[in-house]
């Protein structure tokens, strides 16, 4: 059974990586101003200066079920099955309108992954390594499944206006953030992001606390795959986030840039590790 891993553009791979596990994307879409075009054909640089002449967040919409009809109308001429990974129900419509649009074909799976960004990515290269040994997508899908609740998925920010022109910040919490100099640990947990550790200080310093605590915290990761994910960030802070990571014994690790989306949510200085923290895989 030759089975397709899919996801949405959130998935935050750049084509080589894709191409190597072999995963299909399906876009958001991205809206600046009066200027609409899908997530990947807008950049970080043009996100960013937007933000910063206009004051205003980018509006991003989910992929629609028509969309997904034809994308998994496209997969299935040439798969006998579909498994498709989704961002965070709690963040996006994307997952409901790809389980409306499941019903309408045999063999495709939707995959709630409460996660976001590279850690979608994760569950998206597990299922293709799963696939490519030959596994069931019933098998796939209750494994993927499984792992789900392990997957360690944040980011240091900078700076949280984004968050706060978004709506995932209150004002009380922005002023004090802003006022302190605090910068916050953001996480995913229960498919939402939610504040964690807060750190003051030099940005570089911050990020290389961040880097350590987090090994500290989720001490029990597969080490087969890590990422480092950031909208923007200084080449030696990558660096050091990507020796953390080789030091504590990853065998892969992949530094990548975040999409559009992504982006639009989190603004520039944003950097996380992301791994799955079940070691027994």
């Amino acid at each position: 059974m030759k089975i397709a891993v899919s996801a949405e553009s959130t998935i935050d791979l750049p084509k080589e990586l894709l191409d190597k596990y072999s995963i299909s994307t399906v876009p958001f879409t991205i809206t600046l101003g009066d200027i609409t075009e899908k997530d990947g054909e807008i950049t970080n640089d043009r996100i960013i200066s937007y933000v910063n002449e206009k004051k205003v967040l980018p509006k991003t919409s989910a992929v629609n079920e028509e969309q997904f009809n034809s994308h998994f109308s496209s997969l299935l001429k040439t798969h006998d099955g579909v498994i498709h990974f989704s961002l965070s129900k709690e963040m996006s419509s994307a997952y409901n309108n790809a389980v409306s649009a499941s019903k309408n074909f045999k063999n495709v799976y939707v995959v709630d992954t409460r996660s976001l960004s590279t850690g979608i990515a994760l569950l998206a290269i597990y299922a293709s390594k799963l696939a490519e040994e030959g596994a069931s997508i019933n098998d796939i899908y209750e494994k993927c499944l499984a792992r789900v609740p392990f997957v360690q998925a944040s980011f240091e920010l900078k700076r949280i206006d984004y968050l706060y022109k978004g709506g995932r910040c209150g004002a009380l919490a922005f002023f004090g953030a802003n006022l302190l100099k605090i910068r916050p640990q953001i996480l995913v947990k229960n498919g939402k992001m939610v504040s964690g550790k807060k750190y003051r200080g030099n940005y570089e310093h911050i990020v290389k606390s961040y880097c350590r605590d987090v090994l500290e915290e989720f001490d029990n990761p597969d080490l087969s795959v890590g990422f480092v994910t950031y909208t923007t960030a200084a080449d030696e802070i990558v660096e050091y986030a990507i020796k953390t990571l080789k030091d504590a014994g990853f065998r892969e690790v992949y530094a990548t840039r975040a999409g559009g989306t992504i982006t639009s949510h989190c603004g520039e200085d944003c950097l996380g590790i992301l791994y799955i923290n079940d070691g027994s895989h």
